[in-house]
């Protein structure tokens, strides 16, 4: 009975502290908790006992498993779980070497945090540069691309709940500093890049969680999973890149670039309204998915062959918006001098030893913008488009493995075997 008592003082008191409950201080307050008590009631008659404490959702599953505890946040039952368990992640021990390995789990450290069970995970283009040796790696953590479903959220976040599928930005933004309401999350002040955390792993801990996920309208089916984990990254930089590119109705687009991302900027060109979109690739697969994405015409040849190329099908005068999403000085060279006096360039790849001869820049006449994608901006938008099956930008992953053979995966994918690798826990 004494335990009892500290139970039900706890939980009023817990209650009473949340933002979204009245101070239990008028006669009509307490009315409300009859109920309650009336349940308390019929429990002890029963035999049944106050919920227990320290447990979670069962892996897999889609909502929140009792028993539960209130109080941690506005919107009702919040999961427990065991702190200090370890996860599996995936982890560049050096350049060319990933392994899974066990690491500590993900709990929420902030009241700003979420903490979510991985539905799917992937590889993305931009891992390559260190497994390449192009950046010094030592033990990172990897992955910044995720879907899943919430287990843990934190006292102050408001947006998502507990059992929620949610679609997150590779940078996690509180989305209301003055940057983020431009539109521009990536660069927002209090920005945290969730490749930092590593989400190649089974569960991951998201910071600003209120300003970094977005809900799904319910909890989608498999098949549907794909596509919103491409929204979190290749689709949402694909997009931003058409948009930094100022594609709109009538305009003639041309893509540099035929991995996830260039193959998306395809596929955002055509739902944008281009009439003509040139895709810049040599390989067949992928020339084959640019055209299902919209793609008009191929153009094989790189650098000035390349650019000879794209003048002769736009009468010599180039692109009106060209979308870089490679990341090397030929690429951007040769975006740059695709696109037509006054036009625009989109730029996305993640740049490595670019250099832009300022000569070059000046007699170009062109537009320049791009840089980390502001994903979080396009994601409401780019979900409802995937829910609504207006688009499939899924279709870039051409091979699942699970998480434990994630090292097949990025060998698929340097070697090219693969266009873009999805994981499953």
């Amino acid at each position: 009975m004494i335990n009892l008592v500290s139970w039900l003082y706890g939980l009023l008191i817990d209650r009473s502290s949340q933002a979204n409950f009245v101070p239990l201080n008028t006669a009509g307050n307490w009315l409300h908790l009859v109920p309650g008590l009336g349940m308390i009631a019929l429990g002890l008659i029963f035999g049944r006992r106050p919920p227990a404490a320290g447990r979670r959702p069962p892996a897999g599953s889609a909502v929140p498993a009792v028993p539960v505890r209130f109080g941690r946040a506005s919107h009702g039952p919040i999961a427990e779980c065991e702190e200090g368990q370890p996860v599996r992640g995936v982890v560049m021990v050096k350049p060319g070497e990933v392994q899974v390995t066990e690491r500590a789990e993900a709990v929420i450290e902030q009241p700003t945090d979420a903490v979510i069970r991985l539905a799917a995970s992937c590889i993305c283009g931009s891992d390559l540069w260190p497994y390449r040796g192009a950046n010094q790696v030592d033990h990172q953590v990897m992955g910044h691309e995720y879907v899943g479903v919430v287990e843990e959220i934190g006292a102050d976040v408001r947006t998502v709940r507990v059992g929620d599928f949610v679609v997150g930005s590779f940078i996690a933004s509180d989305n209301t500093c003055e940057i983020c309401r431009a539109g521009y999350q990536a660069y927002c002040v209090h920005r945290v890049p969730v490749g930092n955390i590593g989400t190649q792993a089974e569960r991951a801990r998201i910071p600003l969680a209120d300003g970094t996920l977005v809900a799904t309208p319910a909890m989608p089916e498999p098949g549907m999973i794909p596509s919103l984990l491409a929204a979190s990254d290749v689709l949402g930089t694909g997009w931003f890149a058409a948009v930094a590119a100022e594609v709109t109705a009538g305009k003639t687009v041309a893509v540099v670039g035929d991995g996830a991302v260039g193959l998306l900027g395809v596929l955002a060109a055509s739902q944008l309204g281009a009439e003509r979109i040139i895709a810049v690739s040599r390989h067949p697969d992928r020339q084959a998915l640019a055209r299902e994405f919209g793609a008009t015409d191929i153009v094989a040849e790189r650098g000035q062959d390349g650019v000879d190329r794209i003048k002769e099908l736009t009468g010599g005068l180039g692109a009106h918006s060209v979308i870089e999403a490679v990341g090397t000085q030929q690429a951007m060279m040769q975006a740059i001098h695709s696109t037509r006096a006054g036009g625009h360039v989109g730029f996305v790849g993640v740049s490595h030893d670019v250099a832009i001869p300022g000569q070059e820049l000046f007699r170009a006449g062109v537009h320049l913008h791009g840089g980390p994608a502001p994903v979080r901006r396009f994601l409401p938008e780019l979900i409802q488009l995937i829910w609504d099956g207006r688009i499939e930008p899924g279709r870039v992953f051409d091979r699942t493995l699970p998480l434990a053979e994630a090292a097949e995966g990025y060998r698929a994918m340097d070697e090219r075997r693969a266009i873009k690798v999805l994981l499953t826990p």
